[in-house]
């Protein structure tokens, strides 16, 4: 058996050779497009949501090559949605993990045009996968479009935007994030889960539930870095939050009470993992991973 570690990079090595292959085109004179993509998609990230689909997928017993289409799809999402939040419109970040944000490698132009085209990808890849059913693919695009649109990550931004300025409680941050952030954490589980064609609706239930929680847990532990962590190790600006004067856990309930929310929401994680079998011990792993990292 791996450690988590070995796992970890395991599967990060594993997507990002998909990835690759996802992002390498034909030249069809848009070649700056094509670099402003993989620039977006190779920046750093901890892929923390294909971990989650292969961890499903092996928490319901399935072979890992069944989920690499499903993995792809929720990752090309996310660098979309991160070329997009960093826009002078929308968040106006110059940095992402320690490089600079699209629009600032390329131009704003060419980064809208990279996130719309990564959005569309990810469509793409899922609706080529091998290995699944035609049902199974139309219940995965119907999860990425619920976790990645109205109901789910833009509206998580909308609300997030309309906050700007304003006096928020907990229950409007959380519901911001439960979409912001949680939405497409929420998607990944749940995809995962649904490459085994037999999974039935009690376990989708109860991978919900354990989505949600690690999904706020996510974001919980997102806010109190942004206190206790330098920029370096951010890769971000340390204290940004505060400096925009944006709500977080941290502001509103202090650092020790968003430290007692996050465990918690880890509590509330592995609690919905019950029913489940040794399988799923990536999942129980990814949990403990999100409340313990440190960047």
């Amino acid at each position: 058996m791996h450690s988590f570690n070995e796992y970890l990079a395991s599967c990060q090595q594993r997507i990002d050779q998909q990835l690759t292959q996802a992002v390498t085109f034909p030249d069809n004179g848009a070649t700056r497009l094509h670099q402003a993509m993989a620039y977006s998609l190779f920046n750093g990230g901890k892929r923390v949501r294909p971990l989650l689909v292969y961890a499903a997928a092996h928490a319901m017993g399935c072979e890992q090559a069944v989920a690499d289409a499903p993995a792809m799809a929720v990752e090309l999402i996310h660098a979309y949605s991160l070329v997009h939040d960093d826009l002078p419109a929308m968040d106006d970040d110059d940095l992402r993990r320690g490089k600079p944000t699209c629009h600032i490698a390329f131009d704003e132009a060419t980064a809208i045009l990279a996130g719309d085209a990564l959005q569309a990808e990810a469509f793409q890849v899922l609706i080529r996968a091998q290995g699944l059913s035609a049902a199974q693919k139309i219940q995965l695009l119907d999860f990425l479009a619920q976790g990645s649109g109205a109901l789910g990550m833009a509206a998580g931004q909308a609300i997030d935007l309309a906050a700007v300025g304003q006096t928020v409680d907990l229950a409007y941050l959380e519901n911001m994030h439960n979409h912001k952030t949680g939405a497409l954490i929420k998607a990944s589980v749940l995809m995962g889960a649904c490459c085994n064609a037999q999974v039935s609706s009690a376990q989708l239930e109860a991978l919900g539930r354990y989505a949600t929680a690690i999904g706020l847990a996510f974001q919980v532990q997102d806010d109190i870095l942004d206190v206790t962590a330098d920029t370096a190790t951010l890769g971000k600006t340390q204290g940004a939050d505060a400096a925009h004067n944006k709500p977080t856990y941290v502001s509103l309930l202090g650092l020790d009470g968003a430290r007692a929310k996050a465990s918690e929401l880890h509590q509330q994680a592995l609690a919905a993992l019950q029913g489940f079998d040794d399988r799923a011990i990536w999942l129980r792993a990814l949990a403990d991973y999100i409340i313990q990292r440190a960047y």
